[in-house]
């Protein structure tokens, strides 16, 4: 497509060439008639001057001669030699200006001819002077008369025959001069007049070529153009039928683009300040939820420390009640190799024995309470998770039967030291002690065989809680950790709230079409926050009879959701 500034160049340069070549037409037809002006004065008009002077000085030399033939006084006839000595001498001078002129070859012979007759005119003139001078009025006449006429008349010839070429000269620049100017008239009325209608014709085609690119007067392309530069996408436009491609047509598409644009780019921003907004208020919840699970974790973790220690502390009295039993086991073998010197206190040795086989079962009470409390303390270990409060009643449990097994423990050692002072004097009772000594030593071993069991279930106990407690301190750390990027998702989402809301506000400059989707931005209530869960008491339950389970590997049971968490 032809850009408008070449067209627009395009109808300057024919005009300007127009106006140049008419210019020059007119420059060239002045320079023409100038030149034959010139021509015509100093070829014609002044060659025609000087030839007329000299046929005048030829008329007057026979005035002359004529006056002085008529009135033959001595003045007259002086004063006509004198005219016609004086003409000749004029003529002369004329004549030579004439010659000095350009001739044309026509010219030039005529000017030869000429000089000839008017040598023998001149000849013929000199007798009828001296006769004058002479006073001889009748030769002077005779001469006059009968030689000078055919003299003069080839000399006058000769002027006429060059005056009137001068003159044909003259009317011949004259027609040259009338021809030219009719042509350089045509050629400017042509000009002028092709000018004219082509100017018209291109100016018009240009016009409505311009128009039809536009699509409309400039004007209004420009109020189109600020009111979309200023944010007002809601000005009316109104296209010719079939408009398509002209600029009014192009600046409605980009307005109808631009309005869709920016209705979505608002409606999409207010999208994201909503949601941005419930992003928020859901980061602030976790925050606080995370917080009272890391607060909770803390505890936990202070409690699983107790726990562990209390823990340990049960192992070290089990390994004390079993190194105890071991030894009342040994001082039981050895009163059986003296029983037979404590005959006569074999009866007390009874019934210390009874009182022994009481504490053993007693003690065998504690042990299988302790045994099943151990059992509950390692279910319970694998329940745990988080909340382990369960732990610490079976903690206290187990460390009242380890008391309780430690002070049976301790009257059993005391009983058998007695025994064996009593079977120092009681060696009349040796066979009944010996069979009762046995007993003793097998129940003794039972009480060593089950501490050892407690000892060993005590010291499982101690690596479970250990275990627990640093899965604990794991999870506390993880929380911590959860808390951090918790907070930092809230500063993320407070920050995307608040260019959410500069978003709209940017795009709210834009003023858009009744029904375009510009409606006014209303941020959304955000989500009321979800109320944090309770905290749950773990009750006390009865001790279960069951058989001991494996402890699980820290951080198996991690639970994932807040449900998770509170059911543990």
């Amino acid at each position: 497509m032809v850009r408008i500034f070449t067209r627009l160049a395009l109808l300057g340069g024919i005009l300007s060439a127009l106006l140049l070549l008419v210019g020059g037409t007119g420059l060239y037809g002045l320079g023409a008639t100038n030149e034959a002006l010139r021509s015509v004065y100093e070829d014609r008009t002044v060659p025609a001057g000087q030839l007329g002077d000299i046929g005048a000085k030829l008329i007057s030399n026979q005035l002359a001669l004529s006056a002085a033939l008529i009135t033959p006084t001595a003045e007259v006839i002086a004063a006509s030699t004198a005219t016609v000595d004086a003409n000749i001498a004029a003529i002369s001078k004329l004549w030579s200006a004439y010659t000095a002129l350009k001739l044309s070859d026509e010219e030039q012979m005529l000017a030869k001819a000429f000089v000839e007759d008017r040598k023998k005119f001149e000849e013929g003139l000199q007798p009828a002077l001296v006769a004058l001078r002479a006073n001889d009025v009748i030769e002077g006449q005779n001469i006059l008369v009968n030689k000078i006429p055919p003299l003069y008349a080839p000399v006058k010839k000769g002027i006429d025959a060059l005056s009137q070429l001068q003159v044909d000269g003259a009317k011949k620049a004259f027609t040259d001069a009338s021809a030219r100017y009719s042509t350089i008239k045509f050629i400017s009325l042509v000009s002028i007049v092709g000018g004219l209608v082509f100017a018209g014709l291109f100016g018009l085609v240009t016009l409505r070529t311009i128009t039809g690119q536009l699509g409309a007067e400039p004007s209004e392309a420009a109020v189109l153009a600020q009111s979309v530069g200023s944010g007002d996408l809601a000005t009316a436009v109104t296209l010719k039928s079939g408009d398509s491609t002209s600029l009014m047509a192009q600046l409605k598409a980009m307005q109808d683009n631009l309005t869709q644009v920016v209705t979505n780019v608002r409606n999409g921003s207010e999208g994201v300040a909503t949601a941005s907004a419930e992003i928020a208020q859901g980061n602030q919840d976790l925050s606080a939820r995370t917080e009272q699970q890391a607060s909770a974790l803390e505890k936990t973790a202070s409690s699983m420390e107790e726990l562990s220690s209390t823990v340990k502390q049960n192992a070290d009295s089990a390994r004390q009640a079993n190194q105890l039993a071991m030894n009342a086991s040994t001082v039981a073998v050895k009163g059986g190799e003296v029983v037979t010197q404590v005959v006569e206190t074999m009866k007390g040795i009874n019934e210390s024995s009874r009182k022994i086989s009481d504490i053993i079962s007693v003690i065998d009470g504690i042990a299988f309470q302790t045994n099943i409390l151990a059992l509950n303390a390692a279910v319970e270990a694998a329940r745990a998770g988080e909340q382990g409060r369960g732990f610490a009643v079976v903690a206290s449990e187990v460390r009242s039967l380890a008391g309780r097994s430690a002070e049976a423990a301790k009257e059993i050692k005391q009983l058998i030291n007695a025994s064996v002072e009593r079977v120092e004097h009681g060696s009349a009772l040796v066979d009944q002690a010996g069979v009762t000594m046995t007993e003793v030593v097998s129940s003794i071993q039972r009480v060593t065989d089950i501490m050892g069991e407690i000892s060993a279930a005590s010291n499982e106990q101690s690596l479970g809680v250990s275990q627990v407690s640093e899965a604990v301190a794991q999870m506390d750390q993880a929380t911590q950790q959860n808390a951090a990027l918790v907070e930092q998702m809230a500063a993320a989402a407070s920050s995307l709230k608040s260019q959410a809301h500069d978003l709209v506000g940017t795009v709210a400059v834009f003023k858009l079409a009744h029904g375009a989707g510009g409606h006014a931005f209303a941020a959304s209530s955000p989500r009321p926050a979800a109320k944090p869960a309770p905290a749950v008491t773990v009750a006390k339950k009865p001790a279960l009879a069951s058989k001991p389970k494996a402890l699980s590997a820290p951080g198996s049971a991690t639970a994932t959701d807040n449900g998770s968490w509170e059911s543990f």
